[in-house]
């Protein structure tokens, strides 16, 4: 048998109710709520019964999602299944971090709520919109986006790649898009994540990660970035979590990596599925599973995967 790997979903997947069931039913989720909710009032209400409205603002999106995130693969580990290592999409990232303990929970938390809020006002100063491009390669996307003055920033899958810019620029490059037969959807976000408009936010976050805590996790992290695994040196690490604010999502290349170093097992724990279709699609050997509820935990293609 391969390696095991968690993968944290990113922002978009949040949806309202999530994390009820997991919550309901392990130790290990309700543990983790507890200290979200400590140190957020009112972040199980805004998870549990919070509109799509108020889960799409970014300063509610990260903490929430997080949250549910890292709650998951608490119970999922709670239930026998340990990972080799693990890799998180965008704002997973920070879950993965905290999940290997790289740094300890209230870190985190205290961290992802500071993340959204910088993005958010990042957004705000300097407005922007992201689309998801299909139908054309990730080659012809990039032309595209440089003709138009816009940034692919993340690269999903062979047939899906992500694209941010500025709000004014965004019409043209979506019709140059169907004027190739591309397809483009615009994503219901607050700001061009993880492009040089996050520069701010970055910074701010670097500034903030002076005063957090890294040590060696207890597994390996795969950085969105750099695709390769988070550096040792805790200076390093830090710069790394920052750099990822304002740089393209190499998610593609990532499972690539990791399934050149023998993983082939990809457990996605949080809300949603985004991650597991992605990852079908780049690697369609591997097994893919996403995990939301103690069911998931039923699935037939987990029954050999216990540790």
């Amino acid at each position: 048998m391969g390696k095991i790997a968690f993968v944290f979903s990113g922002q978009g997947a949040q949806y309202p109710g999530m994390g009820k069931s997991i919550y309901d039913a392990s130790e290990a989720a309700r543990e983790v709520f507890r200290i979200s909710e400590e140190l957020r009032p009112g972040t199980l209400a805004q998870c549990f019964e919070g509109t799509k409205e108020e889960l799409s603002q970014t300063v509610n999106t990260q903490p929430c999602l997080y949250t549910v995130d890292l709650a998951i693969a608490s119970a999922v580990k709670e239930a026998g299944i340990c990972p080799d290592a693990v890799a998180g999409f965008s704002l997973g990232e920070i879950a993965a971090l905290t999940f290997a303990g790289v740094m300890n929970e209230n870190d985190g938390f205290e961290l992802v709520m500071k993340r959204g809020q910088l993005m958010n006002d990042a957004g705000e100063k300097n407005p922007g919109a992201m689309a998801a491009v299909m139908r054309l390669t990730t080659s012809q996307v990039i032309d595209l986006a440089d003709a138009f003055g816009v940034w692919p920033v993340n690269f999903n899958s062979p047939a899906q790649t992500v694209v941010a810019g500025p709000k004014e620029k965004m019409p043209e490059f979506l019709a140059a898009v169907k004027a190739r037969r591309g397809m483009a959807v615009p994503l219901a976000v607050s700001g061009a994540f993880h492009s040089p408009l996050m520069a701010e936010a970055s910074e701010g976050l670097a500034e903030v990660l002076n005063s957090v805590e890294y040590r060696e996790g207890w597994c390996s992290v795969y950085a969105n970035a750099t695709a390769e695994l988070y550096p040792r040196d805790p200076k390093e690490a830090k710069g790394l979590t920052a750099l990822q604010v304002k740089s393209p999502v190499q998610w593609q290349k990532t499972i690539e990596v990791m399934v050149s170093e023998g993983f082939d097992t990809f457990i996605e724990v949080g809300a949603g599925k985004t991650l597991t279709g992605l990852i079908r699609k780049i690697a369609p050997d591997v097994t893919a599973i996403n995990i939301e509820t103690m069911e998931d935990l039923e699935k037939e293609e987990l029954k050999n995967v216990k540790k």
